[in-house]
């Protein structure tokens, strides 16, 4: 048996509960999921302030991972937020849960399309899309006008929306496949398929079994390069204690 850490990098924990369900769903008999997120920073991330707000609270949250035996570390987040720097302080394989996505449907698509939630998230994924080596087969990157945290409440209008994106992009982009741009979606993946007629991937179970992979292989983070641990003599938990704080307390010192 062995453990995966499956982190939801904000700090709503509807969302990761969410998360944990699609996570354990795609695991295998004999993974344990443990399913986190930090206790502070954005509630959700929708841009790029929100994805440098979760970055540091995000690394502490994979070093405790670490030290109680995680495996591998699943960013469930699709802007892939801190992946590098994770996989700097990991010794397992650190997941982000877009490049799991864009992996498995370049293997079973030509031409793939991502449905995601707001306008200020398409350009961070756009940008992945160019940094996972995934231009050539990405058409389309449509938002659906839902915000992050309307998607476990939203119902049969949240579920439209994303419907609709979707059916756009496969009728005026042409794609074959549909990856679902936001972790708060994942719930939705096998009822659009059926609607749909095409393949929809989803990064949290793409992630899951990756890294499931990757563990049976016996992998772990390469030490030299880039990847190389960091110089930083504290561990990231104790700068977040020494972090500025947002709701204007002092913080807390350490010794």
């Amino acid at each position: 048996m062995h453990k995966l850490l499956v982190l939801n990098p904000n700090t709503t924990a509807t969302m990761t509960a969410a998360i944990a369900a699609t996570a354990r769903e795609a695991a295998a008999p004999g993974t344990e999921i443990v399913a986190r997120n930090p206790a502070t920073g954005a509630a959700s991330i929708e841009g790029p302030y929100d994805h440098a707000l979760c970055t540091l609270p995000l690394l502490a949250e994979i070093e405790r991972g670490e030290r109680d035996g995680c495996a591998a570390t699943i960013i469930a987040c699709f802007d892939d937020p801190g992946v590098a720097a994770a996989r700097c302080i990991a010794a397992g394989p650190v997941i982000g849960i877009a490049e799991a996505a864009f992996r498995a449907a370049a293997i079973i698509s030509t031409r793939l399309a991502i449905v995601t939630t707001v306008e200020q998230a398409v350009p961070i994924i756009e940008d992945l899309v160019v940094r996972y080596g995934t231009a050539r087969s990405c058409v389309a990157v449509r938002a659906a006008g839902v915000p992050v945290l309307a998607l476990g409440n939203g119902g049969a209008a949240v579920y439209r929306r994303i419907r609709d994106g979707a059916e756009q992009a496969i009728a005026a982009d042409r794609a074959d496949a549909i990856i679902l741009g936001c972790a708060g979606m994942s719930a939705l993946r096998a009822r659009l398929a059926c609607d749909l007629g095409v393949p929809v991937v989803d990064g949290i179970g793409a992630a899951v079994k990756l890294a499931e992979s990757l563990v049976a292989l016996e992998l772990r983070t390469s030490k030299r390069g880039g990847y190389a641990s960091p110089n930083a003599a504290r561990p990231t938990q104790d700068l977040l204690r020494r972090a500025p704080r947002r709701d204007g307390q002092k913080p807390s010192r350490t010794k």
